[in-house]
């Protein structure tokens, strides 16, 4: 029993790594092949480290990156935790690694400067999305937002993330007075913003299901034996019919839906069947909350 739970940590913290090395490496890919080419600013650490660069001459973005962040670490490993700790530095580093080796790859040469502004979003707001999602960060503001969000829980990360890239770029902008390039930094930035949104919440997808049927016990008694999945009784009264009725309220997974469907028409075909899109389901079979639950 002991090695068994002890093979299923190691795979899961082997996916675990993997999903942050993929997003480190993502993230990489997208800034070197498309938004450090065009000039465009991803805003973040990375941003400012480019800007440094730029203006000083002084070491190179992968460098940089990992001087800036080693504070940003510092500051904070308390809040966060020994897990996000570990997973921040090893996204971090490989981040670091991978800036700098890819650098070498040869850019494609594009002539619609949309190309750049549409993938590098893609491409990086994927690589971020993965890591986050992982539980980790790259450094930087990857972390500013996480400590952020624990003091404002209703924001999301990729609004979080939008504001301090955006001052990222206004600072590009200022210092090399180069608006136009700041505007499609800004562009991409926002879809950046947005795949990232998509890539934390979408798997937090699960639906709430509303049934009503006279067969409710059996229903109820179906989705708790053959779903394992909790089940409330909601009292209810036909408008038209005045008649007194119980209302079956159960959370599930996507993936239980197509059963779901199933079982309740087997006990009643007629049945009346209300599917709700639901996020962020805390609870037994569900997430727990946590400060730090994006």
């Amino acid at each position: 029993m002991a090695e068994r739970i002890k093979k299923f940590d190691f795979k899961q913290n082997l996916i675990w790594v993997l999903t942050i090395l993929i997003g480190s490496a993502l993230y990489s890919l997208g800034f070197d092949l498309f938004w450090k080419p065009a000039a465009l600013n991803g805003g973040g650490v990375s941003g400012l480290a480019l800007i440094i660069v730029k203006v000083t001459g002084f070491a190179s973005v992968g460098l940089l990156n990992l001087i800036i962040n080693i504070p940003l670490f510092i500051a904070g490993r308390a809040k966060l935790g020994n897990r996000f700790f570990i997973g921040s530095c090893i996204g971090m580093l490989f981040s670091s690694l991978t800036l700098d080796l890819f650098d070498r790859i040869p850019v494609p040469q594009l002539d619609n400067v949309f190309l750049p502004v549409i993938y590098g979003g893609l491409i990086c707001g994927l690589g971020i999305g993965l890591i986050i999602r992982a539980g980790a960060s790259a450094g930087g503001s990857d972390i500013l937002i996480r400590l952020i969000k624990m003091k404002y829980q209703n924001a999301s990360v990729g609004t979080i993330s939008l504001i301090i890239d955006c001052s990222i770029i206004l600072l590009n902008a200022l210092v090399f007075k180069d608006i136009q390039t700041a505007l499609y930094s800004g562009i991409s930035v926002f879809i950046y913003s947005k795949v990232f949104d998509a890539v934390i919440y979408s798997f937090d997808f699960s639906r709430v299901a509303l049934i009503i049927s006279k067969n409710h016990d059996s229903i109820a008694q179906s989705i708790s034996e053959h779903l394992h999945r909790g089940v409330t009784f909601l009292e209810g009264e036909g408008y038209y019919t005045r008649e007194h009725t119980r209302v079956v309220m159960t959370a599930l997974p996507n993936k239980q839906l197509p059963e779901l469907k199933q079982l309740v028409t087997e006990a009643d075909p007629h049945a009346f069947i209300i599917i709700q899109d639901s996020h962020n389901i805390l609870g037994e079979g569900f997430q727990k909350y946590s400060k730090t639950n994006l």
